[in-house]
C-alpha cells in the first residue's frame, strides 16, 4: 500500500486516512492501554497441557465442518465457550442458497452475489464458494437433513424459497424456519461418532498462543490458552489452529445473535498480530420481533420471500419509496429504509404485515416464528408483526486467502470468524452457510493435511508471560457492557457519521484504560468484555477511516459511494500499535 507513516499517540489524537499521491496513509496509533499481548498472566510450565494434531475455536456449523474433514487426517479438538446448540449458526433460521432449479444459473447466483457485495466481493472466492453449494447441499441431505421439499416423498425436490437480492428462488430449508438447528445436529451426531474428535463444551480460549509468544506478522501460532470451570487454565498445543467462533452481535445493543456472541474471533486475531479486514462492516437485520424490554427475535428474510409486506406506523406499505425491489431489496437498502421510515414517523418500529397469507399457511411455513409472534400475544392471522433492525452478521474478520488461511502460519479462519472476500461489502442472504461448509470443509482439509505433514507431535514452546499489575480503580463491568452496547448502537450503527465515530473511540479508549488493565481470573464474562472493547475498538476506528459510503457501510456525511475507496481496510496489531492497511 503507497502512502507515508502517520505516527499519532495518546488516545484522544489520531491519524486519519487521507488519499496521498493516488494511494492512502499508512497510519500507526499508539494504544498503551487498549491491548495487551496476553488477557492474563501465566507460566506455560506450570498448566496443564493437551496435545493435538488440530484445534478448532467454535461450534457452529463452519467449526463442526472443518472438524469432519481434519478428523481424516489426525486428532481433533473442537472448543466451544457455552454448548453447542448456541452457536449462531443453531439458531440461523434462514437457509442455504444454490442454484437448483432449472431456471436458475450458477452464474445468475454469482452476478447477484457479486452485485451485493458493493464493490469489495472477490470474484474468485464467489465462484468458489457459489458453484459448491449445490454438492454441499447434497452431501447435507445424504448425511440425513430433513430439507423441505415440495412432496412427501423422500427424493422429493427442494423446495425453494427467494429473499432479498436474489433474482431467483433458490433458498433451501430445513423444518421451515429452524434450518440452522437441524445442520448443526446432523453434524454434531457425525462429530460425536468420531474417536478422533474431542468436543470440548465451557471451554473459553482466553488467546491464540504464538512463537515467538509477543505475536506479530513474524509469529506462528502453537495453539491456544483456554479456561475450563473445572480444570482452570490450560494451555492445547495444537499443530494448526482454526478460529471459527465469529459472532460479533453483541457489541451492538439491538441485535439478532446470542448472548455469546461477543466477537471472540476478532480480538483473538487481533491480539495474536493476525491482519483483520473491514471490520466496519456490520450487516443489520431489517426485521427483528420489537417488543419493548424484550430481547430482539429475529423475524427471518424468508417471510417477506413468502410475501410479507412492510408498512410503517400509518399503515402504508413503503420500500416501493426506496428500491424498485421493494421488500426483496438488499438487507442494508431495507434496514436503511426501516431506520429513515422510523425517524420520519417518529415510531420504535414499523410493522410486518402477513395476514394476506393466511394464520394456517404462516404457521405451517414458519412454525417458530409464528409460536414466537404468539407469545407475546400476536396472532399473524390478525395482527401486524413489530419489528425493527438489528446487528445481524460481521462481514469483517481475520482476512483469509482462498484456502481459509489467515496473515499468520499455524492459523486458519472459516464461517463469520472470517473475511474471506465472498460477501465484500454486503452479505447476500442465505451464503453464508454454504460458505461455512465449503470454507469449513476447506480448512479443515488443509489443517489436516498440514498437521500430518510436520511428522510427530507438536514440542511445547516455552511460552511465559507477565502483564504489568494494575493499580487503577475498577469500573463496574455490567455497566461497561450495557453502555458500550449502547454507544455502538447509537453512533456506530445503520447510519454513521465521523464525529460519533471518533467519540465512540474515544470513549471506548477510557473505558479501556480502567477495563483492559486488568486480569480476570476464572471469569469468561470479564475476558468476554475486554474482548468486545478491543473488537469495538476496531471496528470504529475501520468504520470513522472509510469516508464513504459502501454496502452496510453508511456515512451521512460521505453519502456517496467512492470509487477509490474499493479497497479493503486492513488492521493488525504491532507491539502496543495498531496498523492500518
Amino acid at each position: 500500500m503507497g502512502g507515508v507513516s502517520v505516527r499519532t499517540s495518546g488516545f484522544l489524537r489520531f491519524g486519519f486516512a487521507r488519499r496521498c499521491l493516488g494511494g492512502y496513509t499508512r497510519c500507526i496509533v499508539e494504544m498503551p492501554y487498549l491491548q495487551r499481548r496476553y488477557l492474563v498472566s501465566f507460566e506455560g510450565h506450570r498448566l496443564p497441557h493437551i496435545v493435538t494434531d488440530v484445534l478448532i475455536i467454535g461450534g457452529g456449523i463452519a467449526g463442526l465442518r472443518a472438524a469432519l474433514a481434519a478428523a481424516e487426517y489426525g486428532r481433533v479438538i473442537v472448543a466451544t465457550k457455552g454448548d453447542f446448540h448456541a452457536s449462531n449458526s443453531y439458531y440461523a433460521q434462514g437457509g442455504l442458497a444454490a442454484a437448483l432449479d432449472e431456471a436458475d444459473t450458477i452464474e445468475a447466483h454469482v452476478a447477484d452475489t457479486v452485485a451485493t457485495a458493493a464493490g469489495l466481493g472477490d470474484e474468485q472466492v464467489i465462484r468458489r464458494v457459489i458453484g459448491a453449494a449445490p454438492e454441499a447441499i447434497a452431501e447435507l441431505r445424504d448425511w440425513g437433513v430433513p430439507f423441505d421439499t415440495n412432496d412427501e416423498a423422500a427424493a422429493a425436490p427442494l423446495r425453494l424459497g427467494r429473499e432479498g437480492g436474489h433474482g431467483h428462488a433458490r433458498i433451501v430449508h430445513a423444518n421451515g424456519d429452524a434450518t440452522g438447528e437441524a445442520v448443526t445436529e446432523v453434524l454434531l451426531q457425525r462429530v460425536g461418532g468420531r474417536r478422533d474428535v474431542k468436543l470440548f463444551d465451557r471451554c473459553f480460549v482466553i488467546d491464540l498462543a504464538t512463537d515467538p509468544p509477543a505475536g506479530g506478522p513474524d509469529s506462528a501460532v502453537v495453539g491456544a490458552l483456554t479456561y475450563h470451570p473445572r480444570y482452570g487454565v490450560q494451555m492445547i498445543w495444537a499443530r494448526q489452529t482454526i478460529l471459527a467462533a465469529g459472532g460479533a452481535g453483541m457489541l451492538w445493543r439491538e441485535t439478532s445473535n446470542p448472548s455469546g456472541a461477543t466477537a471472540d474471533a476478532i480480538a483473538l486475531a487481533f491480539r495474536a498480530g493476525a491482519a483483520v479486514a473491514d471490520a466496519e462492516m456490520m450487516q443489520f437485520h431489517p426485521t427483528t420481533l420489537y417488543v419493548a424490554g424484550s430481547t430482539r427475535s429475529l423475524i427471518s428474510e424468508a417471510v417477506r420471500g413468502e410475501g410479507a409486506r412492510l408498512l410503517d406506523r400509518h399503515g402504508r406499505r413503503f420500500m416501493s419509496d426506496y428500491h424498485d425491489m421493494g421488500e426483496l431489496a438488499p438487507r442494508d437498502t431495507v434496514s436503511r429504509a426501516i431506520h429513515r421510515q422510523m425517524a420520519e414517523t417518529g415510531s420504535t418500529h414499523v410493522y410486518l404485515d402477513v395476514r394476506h397469507l393466511g394464520a394456517a399457511a404462516f404457521a405451517e411455513r414458519f412454525p417458530r416464528i409464528d409460536a414466537l409472534c404468539r407469545q407475546f400475544g400476536i396472532d399473524p392471522g390478525n395482527d401486524l408483526i413489530p419489528v425493527h433492525p438489528a446487528a445481524h452478521y460481521m462481514i469483517g474478520g481475520a482476512r483469509v486467502d482462498g484456502d481459509g488461511r489467515t496473515s499468520l502460519p499455524g492459523l486458519l479462519a472459516c464461517g463469520e470468524a472470517a473475511a474471506s472476500g465472498l460477501h465484500g461489502a454486503n452479505r447476500l442472504a442465505s451464503n453464508s452457510l454454504p460458505e461455512a461448509l465449503v470454507f469449513g470443509r476447506r480448512c479443515g482439509e488443509l489443517a489436516g493435511q498440514s498437521a500430518g505433514a510436520a511428522g510427530g507431535r507438536p514440542v511445547p514452546a516455552d511460552i511465559d508471560w507477565f502483564n504489568n499489575p494494575s493499580e487503577r480503580t475498577a469500573l463496574d463491568l455490567g455497566d461497561i457492557r450495557s453502555s458500550l452496547r449502547s454507544l455502538m448502537w447509537r453512533n456506530c450503527g445503520i447510519v454513521r457519521r465521523g464525529e460519533r465515530l471518533a467519540e465512540t473511540r474515544e470513549i471506548i479508549c477510557f473505558w479501556g484504560r480502567y477495563v483492559l488493565d486488568k486480569e480476570f481470573f476464572d471469569d469468561p464474562d470479564g475476558w468476554q468484555i475486554q474482548n468486545m472493547l478491543t473488537a469495538a475498538f476496531v471496528v470504529s476506528e475501520c468504520a470513522l477511516r472509510r469516508e464513504e459510503t459502501r454496502g452496510v457501510h453508511y456515512r451521512e456525511d460521505f453519502p456517496e459511494t467512492d470509487p477509490g475507496w474499493a479497497r479493503h481496510l486492513l488492521v493488525r496489531r504491532s507491539d502496543d500499535r495498531l496498523i492500518v492497511e
